[in-house]
């Protein structure tokens, strides 16, 4: 809690954190989310979203939305993934995030280094394992993704979205293989890309080894 006890005796009352999830996996949207937390406030067993299991994210997700001053959760379209590449893609999730909030933080703590384009913040390397308030926004970030992924899943069973959530498995790039990409793969990925231009008309050998090549 030292970066927001710091932040409280300075006068700051809205003390809040941010983390994105997303940022790696084959499919999906990029999912951001901002938490501002009470003076003093503190969710017991609120980590980095990854060393949690996903019943305890899921629980503490609850927590955190009940019991927080204010949340918001922003996202970034596997197209604007596509579009913008993924760390800025990520940078527009953290904004829209932040800009849903009802109030305008008075300091911002953003997981890693600093992020072009979001308001004046602190950026906090490691943050989700140093810093409580954007340990608590990657739970809500991650909770948040993951639901999705499942939901989606269900649309397209074949992938396996429900287990691997769009990340980047043996399983999950074989079935791309097998049944090609969907609207929600990032076809810029290779592991992606390089599906799409195997789908292509078909080339000579040569033509086909040097853009498969290229793409990776």
């Amino acid at each position: 809690m030292t970066f927001e006890e710091e932040g409280w005796a300075d006068g700051c009352r809205y003390v809040t954190g941010v983390d994105e999830v997303g940022y790696g996996p084959l499919a999906g949207p990029v999912v951001a989310a901002a938490v501002v937390l009470r003076e003093g406030q503190r969710f017991e067993g609120a980590l980095d979203s990854k060393l949690l299991t996903p019943r305890r994210r899921e629980r503490l997700d609850g927590l955190i939305r009940e019991g927080c001053l204010a949340y918001r959760i922003g996202a970034a379209s596997c197209r604007e993934v596509e579009r913008l590449n993924a760390r800025n893609a990520a940078a527009l999730a953290m904004r829209r995030a932040i800009h849903g909030l009802p109030f305008e933080p008075d300091l911002l703590l953003v997981d890693g280094r600093r992020v072009p384009g979001l308001p004046e913040h602190t950026p906090v390397v490691k943050g989700d394992l140093r810093c409580h308030s954007i340990a608590c926004a990657s739970i809500l970030a991650k909770v948040t993704r993951d639901r999705l992924m499942r939901r989606l899943g269900r649309r397209y069973p074949e992938y396996g979205w429900g287990a691997n959530k769009g990340y980047r498995t043996a399983e999950h790039r074989a079935a791309i293989r097998d049944h090609g990409p969907t609207p929600h793969h990032r076809r810029t990925f290779a592991g992606v890309l390089q599906v799409d231009l195997l789908l292509e008309e078909p080339a000579t050998p040569t033509e086909e080894t040097t853009r498969f090549t290229n793409a990776s």
